[in-house]
């Protein structure tokens, strides 16, 4: 058998110190299945007193990272540390420059420089792997990278945020408002302190760029998605989507079109009986359109240390076999620059619910508009609202009422300039809600 792989680990936090675990428990078996046994030479943390339930001693402890990457120590540096800039990005490059190969679980770190990064490793012939950046334990990375090299991807689609999806499965299942949901989330660990990033659909901009550049080989182009979050998202709309037969998701949805390539992060609301509408609590998924493979979903845990340090330890086994396959599944010099789709009609319509004052006129006004953005109506449904107790001033116009709104297909630039001239009329109490409804067909 081969000399041991050694690996530097950068980061012995939740994700670290379960990949620590999971090569202490399964080191055997993992050299038997691979043809070569690894070990970990080298760590390096920001704290180097702290409990992690495991004995460092047996490893060379390195306090900057950087001088752990350029160490003649180590054949394979492991980088959990976190952060698009900074120390795990100066690292990172240091071991590519360094002839290491590198793991990562920092999709951040790719989706600002992956294109920079993976044109390193090219140029010095060491592996750049990510299996865990973009969904936790779901092997969908491998999936696109290899088992459908022989695919041309039309879609790529999914749930890539299982904090999200916590808070809106708890809105469903439970008739809690957003605020309660999300401080739930946070007393159980599922979301941050400061949840902004997840919530405000970052997130799942950052893996979504990563599949992108997989799917349609292109250069990762994170400024180019569009992106909004779940902060909007209430009760009635929960209530509203599920007598519409839909569920509420945030999706990350990558399309191949005629004009490009589009990217987008929105609520979309999804039929019950779709796949994705089943995916509930921290659980992710990918679906991936295939032209030969039809459509694939793969599912699983999203985040958490020992998913995550599972996806990580895939990566270490190719490296353990000799198996290297570009960053982004082809040679970094032959990703195509990045071209945007042209805006184009939404098959599905749009949901939108508006807090309508009860005064004469508003609701012509609102027809009207949408007819001047060319829009057809499926429905319109007007919600009962609490009898009033008192008679309403003549000076003021009477408590607004929820009106929700189904359109048939049409441009995401025509709803939203429709909206903002029913805002501008003055007719509506508070701004609109409005969410996608993706048929997923």
């Amino acid at each position: 058998m081969a000399e041991a792989l050694r690996l530097g680990v950068a980061g012995l936090g939740t994700v670290g110190g379960s990949l620590v675990r999971l090569l202490e428990r399964h080191g055997n078996e993992f050299a038997v299945r691979n043809g070569r046994r690894v070990r970990i030479t080298s760590v390096c943390a920001r704290d180097r007193s702290r409990d992690r339930g495991f004995d460092i001693s047996a490893y060379t402890w390195f306090d900057d990272p950087v001088d752990m990457a350029a160490s003649d120590e180590i054949d394979v540096f492991v980088e959990l540390m976190g952060g698009a800039d900074g120390v795990a990005h100066g690292s990172v490059k240091q071991a590519l420059k360094a002839g290491k190969h590198v793991v990562t679980a920092n999709k951040a770190l790719l989706a600002t420089h992956g294109n920079a990064l993976a044109e390193l490793a090219d140029e010095i012939g060491v592996s750049l792997n990510f299996e865990a950046a973009a969904a936790g334990g779901i092997p969908v990375i491998k999936t696109m990278r290899e088992a459908l090299s022989g695919n041309n991807v039309s879609r790529v689609y999914g749930i890539l945020n299982g904090t999200c999806n916590y808070i809106l499965t708890r809105m469903e299942h439970e008739g809690l408002t957003f605020d309660a949901c999300l401080a739930e989330a946070q007393r159980l660990g599922y979301a941050e302190a400061d949840p902004a990033f997840d919530i405000g659909g970052q997130d799942t901009a950052h893996k979504l760029a990563l599949l992108t550049a997989i799917a349609f080989g292109t250069r990762v182009e994170l400024d180019s998605i569009y992106v909004e979050g779940i902060t909007s998202v209430t009760p009635a709309d929960i209530v509203a989507a599920d007598e519409l037969g839909y569920r509420i998701k945030l999706l990350g949805v990558a399309n191949r079109t005629e004009t490009g390539i589009e990217q987008r992060v929105h609520l979309a609301m999804v039929p019950k009986s779709s796949v994705l509408a089943r995916v509930e609590g921290v659980t992710n998924a990918v679906a991936v359109d295939g032209d030969f493979v039809g459509q694939l979903v793969l599912s699983g845990p999203g985040a958490g240390g020992e998913a995550t340090a599972s996806a990580v330890a895939a990566d270490i086994a190719d490296l353990a076999r000799g198996d290297r396959m570009s960053t982004f599944g082809r040679p970094a010099s032959t990703l195509e620059p990045y071209r945007r789709a042209a805006m184009r009609r939404h098959a599905g319509g749009y949901y939108v619910r508006l807090s309508v004052y009860d005064r004469p006129g508003a609701f012509a006004a609102i027809a009207k508009r949408m007819a001047e953005a060319d829009i057809s109506l499926e429905s319109i449904v007007q919600r009962a609202r609490a009898p009033r107790t008192a008679a309403p001033s003549h000076m003021e116009p009477e408590a607004p009422q929820p009106v929700i709104l189904v359109t048939y297909e049409t441009t995401e630039k025509a709803i939203r300039d429709a909206l903002a001239a029913i805002l501008g009329d003055g007719h509506i109490a508070d701004g609109p809600q409005m969410i996608r409804i993706e048929n997923l067909d």
